[in-house]
């Protein structure tokens, strides 16, 4: 098998300097993937641009591509998804929380939110929460560039079959390596040595081979040294989408199973 470009992101909705999106770029050839280069966009428009540049990649992005079916249904919104994700970016951010809000206070607790189904095989936050991660808003954000790019969505949205983009989750993988174990933290305060050590014990993991992907990552010292010293987990989160985007592009359709609901999407190795 020839090797394949692959690329992983981890995405932020309102990037910064301190807190960039990062792509993680490599190379996937048999069970092997080397990570090639790191990338920062402190700018949605840079990583934009970036995006539209020639492929072939497949990637693993670090956010959701589609909304719970039951939250779209109760309101009304569009059922096809391309017209469901054009309406949701019409949306200011302030009328999605109030809206979101406004459906779980209304339902009692214990169920406040709806669910994909891809959320429980994944242990994935509902695409609908606005905190704590505020994966709505990395949605609102992130689908729109991806549009844009007119990259392929497989189940979702034919586009460039040169560049192929799927969703992917890193606490998918590094559960499956660690656990529960917390490995990465924003704040300086619970920048901890168990959170170091957690991150050490990924990357042992990773370039052993040692988890069901079936896939050896391989870095140079340098990449090793810095995946580690990066005590919010951004970079090594991207290196976990590349591994799942390097998974994905091994398998018959991506991996994705039949029928997955193309309202909700689907995470990729869920």
């Amino acid at each position: 098998m020839s090797p394949r470009e692959v690329i992983g992101v981890d995405f932020s909705s309102r990037p910064t300097r301190r807190k960039p999106v990062v792509v993680a770029q490599g190379l996937a050839a048999g069970p092997t993937v080397k990570l090639q280069a790191l990338h920062c966009f402190d700018t949605l428009e840079g990583f934009g641009q970036w995006l539209k540049q020639p492929g072939p990649w497949v990637g693993g992005f670090d956010f959701p591509f589609g909304l719970p079916r039951e939250l779209v249904e109760h309101l009304g919104w569009p059922t096809q998804w391309l017209a469901l994700m054009r309406h949701y970016a019409s949306l200011e951010r302030p009328a999605i929380r109030d809206t979101f809000a406004a459906f779980c206070n209304a339902r009692p607790v214990g169920h406040k939110f709806a669910h994909r189904a891809t959320d429980g095989p994944a242990g994935s936050s509902t695409s609908m929460k606005w905190v704590n991660p505020p994966v709505a808003y990395m949605l609102h954000a992130g689908v729109p560039l991806l549009l844009d790019a007119g990259v392929d969505l497989p189940g979702l949205l034919d586009g460039d079959k040169a560049r192929v983009a799927l969703e992917a989750y890193p606490g998918l993988l590094a559960r499956e390596l660690i656990g529960r174990r917390s490995y990465k933290n924003d704040d300086a305060a619970k920048q901890t040595a168990e959170r170091l050590i957690a991150r050490k014990d990924i990357l042992a993991a990773l370039e052993l081979g040692r988890t069901r992907l079936s896939l050896r990552l391989k870095l140079t010292p340098a990449q090793h040294d810095a995946l580690i010293a990066d005590p919010s987990g951004d970079r090594l989160d991207a290196v976990l989408c590349l591994l799942q985007a390097a998974w994905a592009a091994g398998q018959e359709h991506w991996g994705l199973p039949a029928g997955f609901d193309p309202v909700e999407g689907w995470i990729v190795g869920a």
